[in-house]
């Protein structure tokens, strides 16, 4: 059991990961650029599958965190419910450009926003709601959702 408590997750690099979804989100739609939203959709779906590509994050862990610009923010958390906030995330993303090429620009700047301001609520108010859902689909029992919140000290 000790070992369970000493699982941590640089808030730090969650934040700046937030920060660049929002950013460049906002920046596609002010450009309107379909590209964008399918370079930022490639981005967080590659960073879900496989953590250690998350290129948002190796952002933050070699220039960011190393130049001085961001302090690291170590917090006992569970790393799999802020993947799979990310990965829902990036699906929702995928909607959306798909609804872009498809002709339908109000769907899909609608699900762009979506993530947006909750990515943006993630970020300024510190509540994740795919966290919330993953931790409310292990509280159900659904099988794969098998770590509980973690209690902080």
């Amino acid at each position: 059991m000790a070992g369970v408590a000493e699982r941590k997750v640089d808030h730090a690099a969650l934040r700046v990961n937030q920060a660049f979804i929002i950013s460049l989100l906002i920046l596609a739609f002010v450009l309107d650029s379909v590209w964008l939203v399918a370079f930022v959709a490639g981005v967080m779906l590659l960073g879900t599958a496989v953590p250690s590509l998350a290129l948002f994050k190796r952002i933050y862990q070699h220039i960011l965190r190393p130049a001085g610009l961001v302090k690291p923010d170590p917090v006992v958390d569970n790393p799999e419910p802020h993947r799979f906030a990310q990965g829902f995330g990036g699906v929702v993303v995928v909607l959306a450009l798909l609804a872009l090429w498809a002709g339908q620009v109000i769907l899909g700047w609608a699900l762009v926003g979506l993530v947006v301001l909750l990515a943006a609520l993630n970020l300024f108010v510190g509540f994740c709601a795919g966290c919330f859902l993953y931790y409310q689909l292990n509280r159900l029992g659904v099988p794969g959702f098998e770590h509980r919140p973690m209690r902080q000290s």
